[in-house]
């Protein structure tokens, strides 16, 4: 469901945010959050709402070319369609970005308030950890 640009920058982001937490606390006393990503992505209802939008919008495109094929050659409802489909795609960026954004600074909030120094994802952590998933998805909204 997230695509691979949306997986590194949240990694980037969780090494960086990390990387500045364990600058400012003692290596052995550090607390490590554990996320879980992909209930982030299916439980949250501002990421729902995104994806609401996004359905929205290419309903929005493809109803606008059916209403258009009839009175249009082949040729300029391909160049519509193409048009469409950049415009989709431009949409479906903009909104990763946010859902980015939001989980960044979930993250980075959730972080400070249960004095984590790490944050790492749930699917790579064999055990222990505090699982800090539902307060992300509660600092989403």
């Amino acid at each position: 469901m997230m695509n691979k640009q949306v997986r590194v920058a949240l990694v980037m982001v969780l090494v960086f945010v990390a990387g500045l937490a364990l600058a400012g606390c003692n290596a052995g006393q550090a607390t490590v959050g554990v996320l879980d990503v992909n209930k982030v992505m299916s439980d949250s209802p501002k990421v729902k709402g995104f994806q609401d939008q996004l359905n929205a919008k290419g309903k929005e495109l493809s109803d606008q070319l059916e209403k258009d094929k009839p009175s249009i050659s082949a040729e300029e409802f391909q160049k519509r369609q193409e048009a469409a489909y950049g415009e989709f795609l431009k949409t479906k960026q903009d909104l990763e970005s946010q859902i980015d954004t939001t989980i960044k600074q979930a993250i980075e909030q959730v972080s400070k308030d249960k004095k984590l120094s790490v944050v790492l994802y749930k699917n790579s952590v064999a055990q222990g950890g505090t699982d800090i998933t539902d307060a992300v998805i509660q600092k989403m909204q």
